[in-house]
């Protein structure tokens, strides 16, 4: 199990956009030496998160500058009345399948 408190974040496309939390590095190694299985996209890694009251069955996805980054549904910031550049404390466990 992992927490951290980040910031939301947004991502622009022409398609529309997408909300993230951004894992620092720091927690990013604890993740990697706990050697956790991958899925198949993109080296992502299955995990279930809590952000307030709400928890859900979702992916971390790794950057190129060795962070994670997870995406927040439109339905979980709307749940939790969250908004780009809150603060969010975040609870995560791997799902082991």
């Amino acid at each position: 199990m992992f927490r951290t408190k980040t910031k939301i974040w947004k991502y622009n496309t022409a398609k529309g956009s997408w909300h993230f939390l951004t894992i620092d590095k720091k927690l990013a190694e604890k993740i990697k030496a706990a050697k956790l299985k991958k899925s198949k996209g993109w080296g992502s890694i299955r995990v279930h998160v809590t952000i307030g009251n709400t928890t859900w069955p979702t992916s971390i996805f790794p950057t190129k500058e060795g962070k994670y980054d997870l995406p927040i549904k439109a339905s979980i910031r709307k749940k939790e009345g969250l908004k780009e550049g809150d603060m969010v404390s975040v609870l995560f466990e791997p799902i082991f399948l």
